[in-house]
């Protein structure tokens, strides 16, 4: 693909000889006489790299380079003149110049600085392919489902996402916490910015501290040198800690205190440290009962808690299995090289009834299985797990009104309404938990 270059000069002689050099080197070469006219030629064609002269019939290079930069972020200027003040280089550079150079003197320099240029061109239009595609990846448009669920959820995390207040992600394991999480971002005024991501059951308390806060050289055994935390990562961005519930509560208080003030202090250091960033939390915990039972801070709980999204387990989403499940049947026949498999209806019939105790995390694992089983184009139950090939159906079950199931199912319900279907307080109240309550749900057809 050409590289396309603008030369701006109203020394038509020189624009001339330099247009003729660089065509030599296999580049697109446009020219203008002005600004006016240069700036038209940038709006019509995907200019690379501008040469344009310092002083014009129209206005100075270095002032119009703001207006350059704005309009076309992506492009490099580097600007001639006849005279080489060092006030103007400067200022060039200020204003975004690539570089200044002098007329006949650095002549030839300019073929080596286009090559130069056009290296930070390619390699910015790649930051911003990249950038586009992780965007577009975790976009709510991309989120898949149009249950009645989980379109309220997509509408409270595109409410909040345009703020800097911290936001709590509860559900179970396997729901798709950290996908919201990485979309409230994406759509965010951190846009751009770091997304740092830490899953606080996966290390021991001291590893999680060092992970989390950074730490010196020599401040324990094996810190052979300075470690940036997460915290100082995700500065500017948003930091998204999971599974926050298993965090210890030493270090529950540590983050309370850089939630309140910004500031942190590395292991082995005694100088604090500011960081500005967004926090998202996530856990499959009942905090509010973690902190009753003194498990969990009170005070931490309640400044997570600003802004609580409760995200549906797949059971009660049945409306978004069968996308879900086009979805990856979709994406892991690619991966194996198959053409797309079609699904049975009593294939999905059996993922629709299932209870999915691993949510879309366990969908996602039992597709890709029954592709890879699969021997025909299409997707038959002979491929899915046993459990799930045999399960009972309870939706025919007729109770007795005088049977304890008959009372237990009338008093779960009584409940369910009573906390307007909030599942976690409708656990707490039954004094059993979340993971009882949902077989109940399921086993009794609520």
């Amino acid at each position: 693909m050409l590289k396309n270059i603008l030369i701006i000069d109203d020394e038509e002689k020189l624009r001339g000889l330099l247009a003729r050099i660089i065509k030599s080197e296999g580049f697109e070469v446009f020219e203008a006489s002005d600004l006016k006219s240069g700036f038209k030629k940038m709006e019509s064609k995907d200019i690379d790299v501008v040469l344009c002269d310092v002083k014009l019939p129209d206005g100075n290079g270095v002032e119009f380079l703001h207006k350059m930069k704005t309009s076309f972020p992506l492009t490099e200027v580097i600007l001639l003149t006849a005279f080489g003040k060092i006030s103007d280089g400067i200022q060039a550079m200020k204003n975004g110049a690539f570089d200044y150079i002098v007329k006949g003197d650095d002549n030839d320099k300019i073929i080596p600085l286009l090559y130069k240029a056009l290296e930070k061109v390619q390699l910015q239009k790649k930051v911003k392919q990249l950038e586009k595609r992780i965007s577009d990846k975790y976009s709510f448009d991309t989120i898949i489902g149009k249950s009645k669920g989980l379109e309220q959820v997509i509408d409270l995390a595109q409410k909040v996402s345009k703020t800097d207040s911290t936001v709590l992600l509860t559900g179970e394991t396997g729901t798709g916490k950290e996908v919201f999480a990485q979309a409230i971002h994406e759509n965010s005024n951190r846009i751009g910015k770091s997304f740092v991501a830490l899953n606080c059951s996966t290390f021991s308390k001291e590893i999680l501290e060092s992970e989390l806060f950074g730490h010196k050289q020599g401040a324990f055994t094996g810190a052979v040198k300075d470690k940036k935390g997460f915290i100082e990562e995700a500065n500017g961005g948003t930091l998204f800690l999971d599974e926050i519930g298993e965090m210890p509560l030493e270090l529950q208080a540590k983050l309370l205190r850089v939630l309140e003030t910004n500031e942190y202090i590395q292991i082995g250091d005694t100088t604090p440290k500011k960081s500005n960033f967004r926090l998202i939390a996530a856990t499959n915990r009942n905090l509010k009962t973690e902190s009753e039972a003194h498990h969990f801070r009170s005070d931490l709980y309640f400044r997570l808690n600003i802004f609580e999204i409760v995200i549906p387990p797949l059971r009660e989403r049945i409306k978004d299995i069968a996308p879900l499940a086009q979805y990856f049947v979709k994406q892991f026949s690619a991966k194996t090289n198959k053409q797309t498999l079609s699904i049975d209806p009593e294939f999905l019939h059996k993922l629709q009834t299932y209870h999915w105790p691993g949510n879309i995390r366990e969908l996602k694992n039992v597709i890709e299985r029954a592709v890879i089983l699969a021997n025909d184009l299409s997707l038959t139950q002979d491929v899915l797990p046993y459990e799930i090939q045999h399960q009972q159906d309870n939706s025919n079950k007729t109770m007795s009104a005088f049977s304890m199931q008959s009372i237990e199912k009338l008093h779960i319900q009584k409940v369910i309404n009573y906390t307007k279907g909030n599942k976690a307080e409708t656990a707490r109240l039954l004094e059993i938990g979340i993971a009882t309550l949902y077989r109940k749900l399921d086993e009794y057809n609520i």
